[in-house]
């Protein structure tokens, strides 16, 4: 075979193959032909129970508070007391009075006399009126002093002089008040006529208590002592 015979049999075969590659190609679908993708379905959204609102406001509106116009003899209270509910620190009982109003707590473990107070929307001074320099459980606090009968201050009279024996007054006091919430009455008057008696200068102050104790009224006496 000649030279030239064999480059035409060459170039024969190229095309050949190039043609064969050809018909081997896959030609890409066209964008708009392709198979679409499946719909997403759209996935259902929780619903959200909206929180309700609380119907006690976050702090008072004032803070009532005990107070005397007859130099400490006779004590009412000032502003309205209300409950606004158990809270940490706080977790006593109230009982209310025929108009609704806070009249007792009982003290519960773990209570914090100033949350207490701040429950009942009440100045913290429930510990002195309660003759107490603390609280503690099973403890029945009187929120609301009677303005028509006396009451003593537990830590001394308010006249009282320099040097006075602040601690055995303190003890009389509280022997007094526990004598009252056992309801022995002859107790209470033992302690007031042999001991407290004498602490008073103040002959108003003395006629107005000797006229509880001889009464013998539980609720003046708590007033007094509890």
């Amino acid at each position: 075979m000649t030279r030239t015979a064999k480059l035409t049999v060459s170039v024969a075969a190229l095309v050949s193959a190039v043609t064969a590659l050809a018909g081997c190609a896959v030609t890409a679908p066209d964008a708009a032909e392709q198979t679409p993708s499946p719909t997403a379905v759209a996935q259902p959204v929780d619903e959200v129970t909206p929180t309700p609102e609380s119907t006690e406001p976050e702090t008072c509106s004032g803070m009532s508070e005990v107070y005397s116009t007859t130099g400490g003899l006779y004590w009412e209270r000032q502003g309205t007391l209300r409950d606004r509910g158990a809270r940490e620190f706080a977790q006593g009982t109230v009982t209310l009075g025929e108009d609704g109003t806070p009249a007792t707590y009982t003290v519960e473990p773990g209570d914090v006399l100033a949350v207490v107070a701040e429950r009942l929307c009440a100045y913290p001074s429930l510990d002195s009126m309660n003759h107490r320099r603390d609280i503690h459980p099973g403890q029945v606090l009187w929120l609301t002093p009677d303005p028509d009968l006396p009451w003593i201050p537990y830590f001394n009279p308010d006249d009282a002089p320099a040097g006075f024996p602040q601690i055995p007054y303190q003890q009389a006091i509280e022997s007094a008040g526990a004598a009252v919430d056992a309801g022995d009455v002859d107790t209470v008057r033992r302690i007031w006529n042999d001991t407290l008696k004498g602490m008073f200068t103040s002959q108003e102050t003395i006629d107005a208590v000797q006229k509880v104790v001889d009464s013998g009224d539980l609720d003046g006496l708590r007033q007094l002592f509890s």
